[in-house]
C-alpha cells in the first residue's frame, strides 16, 4: 500500500468535510458551516501566517488529513509548528497513513525553518497515542483552558 501525502487543494473540499466531520465526530463536535467554509478557504489561501491542510491518498482516495500552523513563541526566534487536527479514516488506520501525515507535516516544519512541532489529543485516545508515542515524546504539561 502506498500512502501519498498532498497539500489540500480546491477539488478536494467534499473529500475533505468528509473527512473533518469524522474527526469531529470523533470528538463529540459539531461545527456550523461557517467554521467549515472559513477553515477551508484558510488552508487554501497560500498565506505563511494561516493555516495549512495536508491530504493523504490511497490508491488515489483521500483517507486522512492533518492541520497545521506555524507560530511565534516566546521561547524561539524560529516559528513553531502546532499540528492541529489529524485524522485517519477508521478503515486505513494502522496502515502507515497517519505516520505519513505527521512525517508531511515534520517535512513543512523543517523546510520552514520550523524547530518544533507539538500536538496535543485526547488521553484516551489510545489507538492514536500508540503511534504519537512512537512518532514524537509526550511532554510534561497539562492544558488548561478558559471557563
Amino acid at each position: 500500500m502506498t500512502v501519498l501525502v498532498r497539500p489540500l487543494e480546491a477539488a478536494d473540499e467534499a473529500d475533505w468535510r468528509r473527512l473533518w466531520t469524522g474527526y469531529l465526530d470523533f470528538y463529540e463536535t459539531a461545527l456550523p458551516e461557517a467554521v467549515y467554509a472559513s477553515s477551508f478557504a484558510r488552508m487554501l489561501s497560500g498565506a505563511a501566517s494561516e493555516f495549512h491542510g495536508l491530504i493523504a491518498e490511497v490508491d488515489g482516495k483521500p483517507c486522512g488529513l492533518a492541520h497545521y500552523l506555524f507560530h511565534r513563541h516566546g521561547w524561539r526566534i524560529e516559528n513553531v509548528c502546532y499540528l492541529q487536527d489529524l485524522y485517519v479514516d477508521p478503515a486505513l488506520r494502522g496502515r502507515g497513513v497517519g505516520r505519513a501525515l505527521i512525517e508531511a507535516v515534520y517535512a513543512a516544519a523543517d523546510t520552514a525553518g520550523a524547530p518544533s512541532v507539538y500536538w496535543l489529543t485526547q488521553q484516551f485516545n489510545a489507538a492514536a497515542r500508540q503511534l504519537y508515542d512512537r512518532i514524537g515524546t509526550v511532554t510534561p504539561f497539562i492544558k488548561y483552558a478558559r471557563r
